[in-house]
């Protein structure tokens, strides 16, 4: 378990322990951490600072292999000061790189971690030796490089810092789904009694009471009482569920107006929220063992300075029958690879695409996501709060009689829902102050549990209502006309007024004005908008159409997202998934980018790649131009970082020995320094298009 595992187990033992599944295994852990593995390990910033510290004596009193520098002095005992300096350094700043490359080397897939473990630990120990025959042979002077193990180290840290400084990703999105059920709940007994438990001793089959307001704590069926159910935090769709006797509940939802008895049918690992959990944590595993491309350029440089450092030292042990020439020349070799611009060329760029998206509306949470933006072939909208608003708004009226206007009709409307605090009233007073209309007053208010509000107003017997009402009460109407209102998915409340039916009002979910433009834009660029809903097909079409998008999916539950999505990527597709819910979240996940949608749950935003502030799917536009920008940007500034090694690595091996050519340390030392200059100023002229 991590430190910001622990820190929330310590708050909240009782989820942590109920939800036991949602602690990784140290072997998820490893899975997880990746090549990114340094970015658990502790504080850079601090690291960094110290290691500064220790560094700067060095580098003033320590030459840069063998070539003393203008601004460089010694004095009687520098080098022991030097050697203890290097060794806390060593240790103490060098210890995330040689954690991460332990890590790398035991999944068999060195890369940046093993390349920075590779150059300090030979320019520590070769200076240990140096030391060591430089002071019982002083004639016979053994070049350290104290200077590079220094230089290495600070800038290797620095990167790390200006990455993280960069791209926060501490939330723990397993941990904000644990925490949406509540810490106590009340259990009926076998004597008709209540008492208080926490949730962790919960069992199947267990009576339960939930009270209006309360999070629903387990999955359940209702056993007596009915109810109205907001599973927004949950589904993701804004939509209230009305719940009655011998309907299923889910854990995590929010109860409404009734309150309600339940018999548990699933809780800790059995539960909906738990098989949501599970799927975002395997998701999370099987996903983390994407390569970045500066690892991939890590590892072939490893390889290629192992390989060329070995073969030089046989060579020369070979040509020269010096022992330490060879290994000096094989030292020099290594040296060389160390990735000083390497270790700046991803960050910097990260760093400043990072910046520029926060001004245009992105949180890029994943630096991996610039890479893998590219080339990408198909994006997985979730409809509501994605494509639509995400928020009930008034989408019609109907009138029955012409004894009363429609602007009469609303008003008695906003009488009896002005008080009320559910999704629908919120819509209803919202539209009534758009169009300045002013609520009559109501006397004798009274809720009636699932089925709606009741009143006087204006001295009249009045009532809105659902349909299982109106049907109740036997009253006729012309049917057809609800029929387009439900099919595009809205609720429908009813007005009656002395027994009388008046009017019919529509709320529905509205598609966000902006978002057939943006489709258009995607199909513009060859990229494939797929709509997946769990809203009924006949809904999912209906907004389908409207924004021109072809294929679409209805009727679908969370597995069933995370699957259709798997489908796609087990097939090589590169596909960028949109949303917004819980149900969102092992889709999230499982994509090869996922983007989180600013206004929605916390857990759909821990659980993606990218998040849009705005809440604006044109930002998505945004992010692909900039994540263009920005691989070229990679490219160039790992060329710049690394390419310099095409030439030093073979003459520092001594290629081009026999023609009397050999490069000197000291202009090996200036070509890395020279990388590294160039490297930051590149990644400053990153821009973005629009």
């Amino acid at each position: 378990m991590n430190s910001n595992e622990e820190k929330h187990a310590d708050e909240h033992p009782h989820k942590m322990e109920n939800m036991d599944h949602s602690s990784m295994t140290s072997h998820d852990h490893d899975q997880m951490s990746g090549m990114d593995h340094s970015m658990h390990m502790g504080n850079f910033k601090q690291k960094f600072w110290l290691s500064l510290v220790l560094a700067i004596p060095i580098i003033f009193l320590s030459p840069m292999m063998g070539v003393d520098l203008p601004f460089q002095f010694t004095f009687q005992g520098s080098d022991w000061l030097v050697l203890i300096l290097a060794s806390v350094l060593f240790f103490y700043g060098g210890e995330p790189f040689l954690s991460g490359a332990k890590m790398e080397l035991k999944q068999k897939s060195p890369a940046m971690m093993t390349l920075i473990a590779m150059g300090i630990s030979v320019s520590y120990f070769y200076s240990i030796y140096a030391f060591v025959m430089n002071k019982l042979m002083p004639h016979n002077h053994v070049m350290d490089f104290f200077w590079e193990l220094a230089t290495l180290i600070v800038i290797m840290l620095l990167g790390h810092w200006i990455e993280m400084n960069a791209i926060s990703n501490a939330s723990d999105a397993l941990q904000k789904m644990a925490e949406l059920l509540p810490e106590k709940v009340k259990r009926l007994n076998k004597d008709g009694s209540e008492e208080e438990v926490s949730l962790q001793k919960v069992k199947e089959n267990d009576y339960l009471v939930v009270r209006s307001g309360d999070k629903i704590p387990a999955d359940g069926i209702i056993i007596k009482g009915n109810t109205s159910v907001d599973e927004s935090m949950v589904t993701g769709e804004s939509k209230t569920v009305t719940k009655n006797e011998k309907d299923k509940v889910i854990g995590g939802s929010v109860n409404g107006s009734g309150t309600i008895e339940i018999s548990v049918t699933g809780t800790g690992e059995t539960g909906y929220l738990s098989k949501v959990m599970d799927m975002v944590k395997k998701a999370q595993t099987e996903k983390s063992k994407l390569e970045s491309l500066s690892d991939r350029v890590a590892k072939w440089l490893f390889y290629i300075a192992l390989g060329t450092g070995l073969l030089a030292f046989i060579v020369w042990l070979i040509i020269d029958k010096d022992l330490s020439i060879a290994f000096e020349r094989m030292v020099t070799v290594f040296i060389i690879a160390c990735p000083h611009a390497l270790g700046l060329a991803i960050p910097l760029v990260v760093a400043r695409s990072t910046s520029i998206a926060a001004k245009h509306g992105l949180l890029l949470k994943n630096r991996n996501a610039l890479e893998q933006a590219n080339d990408m072939q198909y994006v997985m909208l979730d409809k509501t709060g994605t494509l639509t608003q995400g928020k009930f708004t008034v989408t019609g009226i109907e009138m029955f009689t012409d004894k009363i206007t429609q602007k009469e009709a609303l008003k008695v409307i906003g009488a009896l829902e002005n008080n009320a605090n559910h999704p629908l009233a919120i819509g209803i007073m919202n539209y009534l102050k758009e169009k300045a209309i002013s609520p009559y007053k109501v006397e004798n208010l009274q809720n009636i549990s699932g089925i709606g509000l009741t009143g006087n107003v204006n001295g009249q017997a009045t009532k809105i209502v659902n349909e299982k009402e109106v049907d109740r009460l036997k009253i006729s109407f012309d049917h057809s006309l609800k029929q387009s209102y439900q099919e595009q998915g809205n609720t429908l409340s009813y007005l009656i007024i002395d027994e009388q039916l008046v009017a019919m009002i529509a709320l529905g979910d509205v598609v966000k004005p902006e978002a057939k433009e943006f489709i258009a834009d995607l199909k513009a660029q060859e990229i494939i908008p797929v709509m997946l809903t769990g809203d009924n097909k006949v809904a999912a079409e209906s907004v389908a159409h409207y924004l021109g998008i072809d294929e679409f999916h209805g009727d679908l539950l969370p597995e069933d997202k995370e699957k259709i999505i798997q489908t796609y990527v087990s097939k090589g597709k590169k596909v960028m998934m949109v949303g917004d819910g819980i149900n969102d979240a092992p889709s999230l996940v499982r994509a090869t980018i996922g983007v989180a949608i600013g206004a929605g749950t916390d857990v759909a935003i821990d659980s993606a790649d990218v998040v849009l502030t705005d809440s604006d799917p044109k930002d998505i536009l945004r992010f692909l131009d900039l994540a263009k920008q920005t691989r070229r940007k990679m490219i160039q500034n790992l060329w710049w970082g690394a390419g310099y090694n095409i030439i030093a690595i073979p003459l520092a091996a001594g290629i081009l020995a026999p023609w009397g050519i050999l490069l000197n340390p000291a202009v090996g030392a200036i070509l890395m320094s020279l990388s590294t200059v160039i490297v930051a100023a590149n990644a400053m002229t990153l821009r973005i298009h629009n």
